[in-house]
């Protein structure tokens, strides 16, 4: 039986570390938070994903998954930690290097040791490599060292830790060999060998190519805005064309991977990304188009009333990370332009905003502002909102 060490228990740890767990691995999670750390020891989650309590639930009453502040010696080490921007867009890798820092003491021969954490080229061999090789470790040899970035879809993460393709990348040969054969083990998905920098650039060429994608959209969602055309028509008739699939406009793009991973690799060579530079610039212009049309719509009103549908970064989720709608709603807030009524049915409470019933709040509101379709948005009827001023950012009402 394998023990597993998994550093980071967020968005992605956590789930790993419990999908193992109920696979027969031992399992420690680390974390540095120690309300995180005694939640899940009481079998509890402190993030919101489909059947993910059920699952921590039950491998922390098998005995199979505990937590802890530091790790401990283990078969195979996983870092799963965040990678936030730093400094002018920068990545900021200081959560990667302390958390491989953290597991050295404990490194023995054969180890093998995994960074999932979504990475800038060159991530695995000039840090947590170099960083174990100055400690005096053999990675030639003793440690295997590679780079296995995730892949999921918030919502359905358990399932598709499972069921998606894995790009496993080595600082070597071996230790290619050696992380394909562990994902192996309990992915169903087709493990995929390649070098650990084309691993980390192949995480950040998908989200970059999404973002691109919708980019096209939002852009043309504030051309059509200009010229007083329904974009969702627009788009709809577009498509019809055999070689044509346009994605649907949205308030922006969110979350801790299509917002940040472009940028990633515009860091790295800033001469020759500018189409990708050019993408996230018109994704994040996207927030403040849909203020100013809030505030050209405010302005009919002695004192508007807005109800925003949303803040979590996509629909069904609680996740606010990086998102475009809680962005515009801080935004309007500070304006103080209007009352802000703000309706999110995935959290039960929010530090800066009282949460408001649906219901309620499109009653009492002069203006509708739908910031994330999610499924309780795209159900309100039509007839309630014939006296309202609806601005739907996404389609969801629309559609």
């Amino acid at each position: 039986m394998k023990k597993i060490c998994v550093v980071g228990l967020g968005y992605i740890g956590l789930p790993t570390a419990s999908l193992l767990g109920t696979k027969g691995y031992q399992v420690l999670g680390v974390d540095v938070a120690e309300e995180v750390v005694k939640k899940i020891n009481a079998g509890q989650i402190h993030i919101k994903e489909p059947d993910l309590d059920i699952m921590v639930r039950s491998a922390v009453q098998s005995g199979q998954l505990s937590a802890s502040l530091k790790p401990v010696e283990s078969d195979v080490f996983i870092i799963a930690v965040p990678t936030p921007f730093g400094e002018g867009m920068s990545p900021n890798l200081e959560y990667v290097k302390e958390a491989t820092k953290s597991i050295i003491p404990y490194l023995k021969p054969g180890n093998l040791v995994i960074l999932e954490s979504t990475s800038p080229v060159g991530t695995t061999d000039n840090i947590v490599a170099k960083q174990i090789a100055d400690a005096g470790l053999d990675i030639a040899n003793d440690i295997y060292i590679a780079h296995c970035p995730e892949r999921v879809l918030p919502g359905r993460i358990l399932l598709e830790l499972v069921e998606n393709d894995r790009i496993v990348g080595g600082i070597n040969e071996q230790s290619t060999q050696e992380a394909a054969n562990f994902y192996r083990e309990f992915v169903r998905g087709e493990v995929l060998e390649t070098s650990a920098k084309t691993a980390e650039l192949a995480k950040l060429t998908e989200n970059s190519f999404r973002d691109v994608n919708i980019a096209f959209a939002n852009e043309l969602s504030m051309i059509c805005n200009t010229h007083a055309i329904d974009v969702w028509e627009l788009i709809e008739l577009a498509n019809r064309h055999p070689r044509v699939n346009i994605l649907r406009p949205g308030p922006g793009v969110g979350g801790h991977c299509i917002a940040v991973d472009p940028w990633f690799i515009v860091h790295a060579d800033p001469d020759k990304a500018k189409l990708i530079r050019t993408a996230r610039e018109v994704n994040d212009s996207k927030p403040i188009e849909v203020i100013r049309q809030v505030e050209v719509k405010a302005d009919k009103f002695k004192r508007a009333k807005i109800a925003c549908l949303g803040l979590a970064f996509k629909p069904d989720i609680d996740d606010l990370r990086e998102s475009p709608a809680l962005q515009i709603v801080n935004a309007l807030a500070e304006k103080d332009i209007a009352d802000i009524i703000a309706v999110e049915p995935n959290l039960k409470s929010h530090d800066t905003f009282e949460l408001w019933d649906l219901n309620e709040a499109i009653e009492v509101a002069d203006i509708v502002l739908v910031l994330v379709s999610h499924r309780q948005f795209a159900k309100i009827p039509g007839s309630v909102l014939k006296e309202k001023i609806l601005i739907d950012t996404c389609g969801c009402i629309n559609a």
